[in-house]
């Protein structure tokens, strides 16, 4: 299933967050949103995802979602969102509880999602007992357990350390190998955005509007920490991004 926004524009009183965005989400790759603190990469992401209606334009699902999809659009977020009296069973298995899901096949899809995200051995665990990087593993454990036909990811490892934060998205990569799924993911970090990106959409300060698409070829299991290549594609995201990011900021302060 793809998703295509056309025109998407919206404006909160007297504030205009976007303008006229457009952007095709291909099946079974991965599109990062960049730009400036302010621009809507979040706001967006409520629309695709239903949370909010935009006030113009509209959001367009092309094909169906996988026979075996439970939710079609399902949520990562930056705060892990974990029940803290539930197990990683516990927390995962309530994606599926709501959706009349139990004995033998809510077992099967627990146990198969433990083992692509590598909680098997932590399957009893209390979420006060994981590490964060552990508790966001859970975070998108629940989500591929719903065999989403797009995950939406706002921000899912900002609130890691670095150590933890490349380890993550060794997992995200791994992941995506091994079975790929079509993700929309909002980052304030470019290296996140060169290393998972298969699209990275640059947006500009607010309003937002799409400045440059970039296209990144290389398969993502190639795309490794301190490569030239990709060091050079995150200096041109951040070329297109740098003065308008100052001015966001000032912005912001003087707010």
């Amino acid at each position: 299933m793809e998703l295509q926004l056309d025109n998407i524009s919206h404006r909160y009183g007297d504030v205009e967050v976007m303008r006229d965005i457009s952007i095709n989400i291909p099946a079974g790759k991965i599109v990062c949103l960049v730009g400036p603190s302010g621009c809507g990469k979040s706001t967006l992401l409520r629309f695709i995802g239903g949370l909010e209606r935009p006030q113009s334009g509209q959001i367009i699902q092309v094909g169906e979602p996988p026979a075996d999809c439970i939710n079609p659009l399902t949520f990562v977020f930056q705060d892990f969102a974990l029940l803290p009296w539930r197990t990683v069973e516990g927390n995962i298995s309530l994606a599926l509880e709501e959706h009349g899901l139990g004995g033998h096949r809510m077992d099967e899809i627990i146990t198969g999602v433990l083992d692509r995200t590598k909680l098997t051995d932590f399957r009893n665990a209390l979420p006060k007992q994981l590490s964060g990087g552990m508790k966001q593993r859970v975070g998108i454990a629940r989500a591929l357990a719903v065999n989403p036909a797009v995950m939406l990811m706002d921000e899912p490892l900002s609130a890691l350390d670095s150590q933890t934060r490349e380890l993550l998205m060794d997992d995200l990569i791994t992941l995506w190998t091994r079975q790929p799924f079509t993700a929309v993911y909002v980052t304030h970090n470019l290296q996140e955005a060169v290393r998972l990106g298969h699209f990275i959409v640059v947006l500009s300060r607010r309003p937002g509007t799409i400045r440059e698409v970039v296209e990144i070829e290389r398969p993502l299991a190639e795309r490794e920490f301190g490569d030239a290549d990709l060091e050079i594609r995150q200096k041109h995201l951040w070329n297109l991004m740098r003065e308008e990011a100052m001015a966001s900021d000032m912005e912001l302060v003087s707010v």
